[in-house]
């Protein structure tokens, strides 16, 4: 467990590697027009769509681009 590892080493802060935690144990449900995050908050945005291979298109707030992702690297936001 990677979040749990950094907040050992001082890099993360307890209540992101608490957020990061939580996260990965909800089931990842995704649907278009969901609100996500990426693990440490530094973007945000909506998703746009799910792929057959699970990989989620989501646009972050504020640009004109998509991203594509797993879904275990997004959490939501709410």
């Amino acid at each position: 467990m990677s979040a749990v590892a950094h907040y050992i080493a001082g890099v993360l802060a307890w209540e992101a590697m608490a957020a990061i935690v939580a996260s990965l144990t909800e089931s990842a449900d995704w649907k278009a027009g969901d609100r996500v995050k990426t693990l440490r908050g530094s973007l945000r945005g909506v998703i746009v769509k799910i792929l057959a291979d699970s990989r989620v298109v989501w646009k972050p707030d504020g640009t004109a681009g998509e991203l594509s992702a797993l879904p275990e690297s997004l959490c939501r936001d709410d």
